[in-house]
C-alpha cells in the first residue's frame, strides 16, 4: 500500500481470515495468501479446498493472532478515515473515482458494474452491509489497483453468485462468497468467512510504497 495510506498490516498476507472460522465448500482456490481464523481458529473445507502460496492455519497460532489484531486496526482506520462523500444510490452502474464513500446504512447494488476509474485509494465506508446480485462486477480500469480498494462493513458482505469482484472486505461480523473471484481479500473480525460455492480468491501485491532513500551510490563520492 503507499505510504501514508490505509495499511492492514500482516492481515494483508491473507486471503480469508475470520474472526470465528472459515468454512469452505466445494473447489475454491486462494491464491497468494493465507488463510486461517483468530480468535477462533476453526477451519473446514481445505481440502476440497486449495491454497497456493499460502499458509493453511487450522489451529491457533501467533500469527492469525497478529493479523486479527492488525485487521482491527485497519478496520477502525478505514471505517474513520476523513473526507468520505455519500456513495452512490446504486452502486451498479456507477463510475468512481479515488476517494471516500459513506453509506449510513446498507449500500444497494441491483445490477451490473461498477467502475472504478484511476489510480488511487477507494474506501467504501459501509454503516451495516452489502449484498452483491449475481454477475456482480467491480472494473478497474486506468490504474485502479485491487489493493487500494477497501470495504469497510459495519455487519456483513454477501457476494451473489458468478461475482467478478475486487477489493479488501473488511467486516465487522460475517463475509460469504457465492462462487466467482474475488480479487482482493475477504477478512472479518468478529463473525466468519464462508465460501457458500467455490470461489477464486487472488490476492494483489502490494502495491510499491514509494522510495524515501537516496539512489544508491548518493554521498559515495
Amino acid at each position: 500500500t503507499q505510504a501514508g495510506a490505509l495499511s492492514l498490516g500482516s492481515a494483508g498476507s491473507f486471503g480469508l481470515l475470520g474472526g470465528s472460522g472459515v468454512t469452505n465448500t466445494g473447489s475454491s482456490v486462494i491464491n497468494n495468501g493465507n488463510v486461517g481464523s483468530a480468535p477462533t481458529p476453526a477451519v473446514t473445507g481445505f481440502p476440497p479446498g486449495v491454497v497456493n502460496n499460502g499458509i493453511l492455519f487450522t489451529v491457533a497460532d501467533p500469527v492469525t493472532a497478529q493479523a486479527h489484531a492488525d485487521l482491527i486496526t485497519a478496520y477502525t482506520a478505514a471505517q474513520t478515515a476523513p473526507g468520505g462523500v455519500p456513495g452512490p444510490a446504486d452502486l451498479g452502474g456507477a463510475i468512481l473515482t479515488p476517494g471516500v464513500y459513506t453509506y449510513v446504512s446498507t449500500a444497494a447494488w441491483t445490477a451490473g458494474t461498477l467502475t472504478l476509474n484511476g489510480a488511487g485509494e477507494y474506501i467504501f465506508q459501509i454503516g451495516t452491509a452489502i449484498t452483491t446480485p449475481a454477475n456482480a462486477v467491480v472494473n478497474l480500469i486506468n490504474g485502479a489497483s485491487s489493493d487500494q480498494v477497501f470495504w469497510a462493513l459495519g455487519s456483513s458482505a454477501t457476494l451473489g453468485a458468478a461475482n467478478a469482484f475486487a477489493g479488501n472486505i473488511l467486516a465487522q461480523t460475517s463475509i460469504t462468497l457465492g462462487g466467482g473471484t474475488l480479487d482482493g481479500r475477504a477478512l472479518a473480525l468478529d463473525g466468519a468467512v464462508t465460501i457458500s460455492t467455490a470461489e477464486t480468491v487472488n490476492v494483489p501485491a502490494a502495491i510499491p510504497e514509494a522510495s524515501t532513500s537516496p539512489p544508491l551510490g548518493s554521498g559515495l563520492l
